[in-house]
């Protein structure tokens, strides 16, 4: 019955278009009741903190330099969970992923700072730290069978004892090269951030424009224009005044430096949230990690190259830590020790977790690590304000990760209930 209405929701311009809206609304609802959740919770739970922490310290919390700070503080945790994605997709885990980050930083310091290579030879080599610390990890865990747990922990301990080596015990060693330090410290000029939203709106609605044509070509059932213009307009609207609020003066008014424009690290993100989306959605090697997250199995049997795949998949975690890492050097000017331990692991597995990633495997999205990045960020940034009980901070971001992990299982249950 559905597949004769769809394209009548698609191709009737008027009539049509509405029905298309309240009909992808109705087939959300049904996907919902069915177990698919994907970012919802997190979503919901984000604007249910920001309007807690408004209502509480809205003079504070609502600032312009308070929301830029909260896109500073969740940048590389953003990008570390962006890693651990293809790993908890396909049901494993990268205990590493924080002191990879960390050993990744440390020798970008020592190349760029002590040896004084160009920043981009030691960029490429803190990168090229994270792809071979991937590659011995999925060696051990596809190759040789060690649980992802066991090894991962044993490469947590071993990469802050090279940390140590690397950069010395209780030393720091400071970045000074304005084109790292710029990345986490900087702004792009007000016409260049208005220009990147018009590209951001522009490009996703061109692709989901093409994308909505290639399936009516092929004879599929297609989403709705007036669906489409939906999300196109709402985007516009978020983007925009996003922009327009990252634009205004941040600064005190008597001061005598002028603090406005979109961060450097903004751009970063998007391309790394589109790059590694199409990577996931739109190609093979995507198609295959949600096969073998899902069935690993039966994804051996249908002839998919399983450990090669794992091992691809835990280059790709590792080299994110690694970019997290060079995140990491350039907002605290420096590298320490303690650059990537601490809470950061734990936030960035949050983040995903609590995004809408399955920690069973085979289901998750790179925008996960987006939302429930901020998710983690609102909640650093909230609670020192109402509260300076820093053991508060982490009961309640422990009881968020516990009601996130809790709402996967239910959901899956559901899934399965439901013969999703």
């Amino acid at each position: 019955m559905s597949t004769v209405q769809q394209p009548t929701d698609v191709d009737v311009p008027a009539a049509g278009d509405t029905a298309g809206i309240g009909q992808a609304f109705r087939d959300y609802l049904a996907r919902v009741r069915g177990g698919d959740i994907g970012s919802l919770p997190a979503v919901l739970g984000l604007i249910a903190l920001v309007i807690l922490f408004s209502a509480l310290e809205g003079s504070t919390f609502l600032s312009i330099f308070n929301f830029a700070n909260l896109i500073n503080q969740s940048a590389a945790i953003i990008v570390l969970a962006m890693g651990l994605i293809f790993v908890l997709l396909l049901g494993e885990i990268d205990l590493s992923a924080g002191y990879a980050a960390g050993t990744a930083a440390a020798v970008l310091a020592v190349t760029l700072t002590n040896w004084g290579w160009s920043w981009p030879l030691a960029l490429a080599a803190a990168l090229l730290t994270g792809v071979v610390i991937g590659f011995v990890i999925g060696l051990l865990v596809a190759r040789l069978g060690i649980p992802s747990f066991v090894v991962t922990l044993a490469m947590f301990l071993a990469l802050q004892g090279l940390m140590l080596l690397i950069i010395g015990e209780g030393g720091t060693i400071p970045i000074r090269d304005d084109a790292i330090l710029v990345i986490m410290n900087g702004n792009m000029p007000v016409w260049l951030g208005w220009v990147l939203a018009l590209v951001i709106v522009a490009g996703f609605a061109l692709s989901t424009f093409l994308a909505i044509q290639r399936r009516r070509k092929a004879g599929l059932p297609a989403e709705a224009m007036s669906v489409w213009a939906a999300k196109v307009v709402a985007l516009a609207v978020l983007i925009g005044v996003a922009t327009y609020l990252l634009n205004q003066e941040r600064q005190l008014p008597n001061a005598k430096i002028t603090i406005q424009g979109v961060p450097w690290v903004v751009p970063v993100i998007l391309v790394l949230l589109v790059g590694l989306t199409f990577i996931l959605q739109r190609t093979g090697f995507g198609r295959h990690v949600y096969a073998v997250g899902g069935n690993r199995e039966a994804a051996r049997r249908a002839g998919i190259n399983v450990k090669g795949l794992m091992i691809t998949c835990f280059i790709f975690c590792s080299t994110l830590a690694a970019v997290a890492g060079v995140l990491l050097a350039s907002r605290d000017n420096s590298v320490s020790p303690t650059t990537g331990g601490a809470q950061t692991l734990l936030f960035a597995v949050g983040a995903a977790v609590i995004g809408g990633t399955s920690l069973f495997g085979g289901r998750g999205k790179i925008r996960d690590a987006v939302i429930g990045g901020l998710v983690i960020a609102v909640i650093a940034n909230g609670l020192p304000l109402i509260t300076q009980q820093s053991g508060i901070q982490f009961v309640v971001t422990g009881l968020v990760l516990l009601v996130a992990a809790s709402v996967d299982a239910i959901s899956r249950r559901r899934a399965s209930a439901t013969g999703a």
